[in-house]
């Protein structure tokens, strides 16, 4: 449906290993696609995929930044063609989409690596429009139903003044309403399981399972699990806790209040995290 000719296309951006040594992203990115649903997802949504933003970094060992010695995540701003072009690039692509009044940019999810913190978990943005604000807690408590190590409680929304040269920051104030930016964090060592106290090791394969999952997500916030048979790709539900509800129906569109076109791009203001909402 998506490559149909004249048919608005639904894109879904990912990226990942902008700082060289977060690997567990490129795991979890393989996950996403390596799998029957991302079949069932590609003919309904257009994924463009920038598995390693940062591959001079990667070549040379390096841990945050490039061959020149940036941290290309607080450079989105205005990246330079010359010392930045993987992000110049990337961002560029974007805008041109974004442009396009036959694409819509449904989603960008940026995907990370934490040192210090336990299990997969989200960064957002918060926006004066607190119904956007709302419906952008939507795709990760969708998550957290679907995936075991993933954990809403330390999803947070900020506008910190240190992020703000990061991809999600940036084209969170670029995009309008009807797109949602993300960094995807996941520890580097373990996670815990609702309901439990022990810490389970992470391995390559729980990454890709927790990207896996990420799909699934898709599936169920476009609200194709018909298309998928069950009985071949099954999907336990293996969390102990009760998930959090959602509040918003999940068919995509414009927001209520809002115009067809393009929403205004309003700066952001503090919120209370919309859990607390929920």
């Amino acid at each position: 449906d998506n490559l149909r000719e004249g048919a608005e296309q639904k894109v879904v951006f990912i990226t990942g290993r902008v700082h060289p040594g977060e690997t567990p992203s490129s795991f979890v990115c393989q996950g996403e696609f390596q799998h029957p649903i991302a079949r069932v997802l590609r003919e309904h949504l257009v994924f463009k995929i920038a598995p390693m933003l940062n591959p001079d970094g990667v070549y040379l060992g390096n841990y945050r930044c490039s061959l020149m010695g940036f941290d290309l995540n607080r450079h989105w701003l205005d990246p330079s063609p010359w010392a930045h072009p993987t992000l110049h690039g990337v961002k560029q692509l974007i805008i041109q989409m974004y442009n396009d009044p036959k694409t819509s940019l449904e989603f960008y999810i940026d995907i990370h690596a934490h040192s210090t913190m336990m299990n997969g978990f989200m960064y957002g943005n918060i926006f004066e429009d607190e119904e956007r604000f709302q419906r952008q807690a939507i795709f990760p408590k969708l998550l957290c139903q679907n995936a075991e190590d993933f954990s809403y409680s330390s999803t947070s929304f900020n506008r910190d003044a240190v992020k703000a040269g990061t991809g999600r920051r940036f084209l969170g104030g670029l995009l309008d309403h009807t797109s949602y930016c993300y960094t995807l964090e996941v520890s580097f060592y373990s996670y815990i399981i609702g309901g439990t106290t022990a810490a389970v090791p992470y391995t390559e394969e729980a990454y890709m399972k927790l990207g896996r999952n990420v799909a699934r997500t898709f599936l169920d916030y476009y609200r194709l699990n018909p298309l998928v048979e069950r009985v071949a790709i099954p999907m336990p539900r293996l969390r102990k806790e009760k998930p959090p509800p959602y509040k918003y129906p999940l068919t995509r569109g414009p927001a209520r209040n809002h115009p067809n076109g393009k929403g205004d791009k309003k700066s952001s203001v503090n919120h209370k995290d919309p859990s607390n909402s929920f």
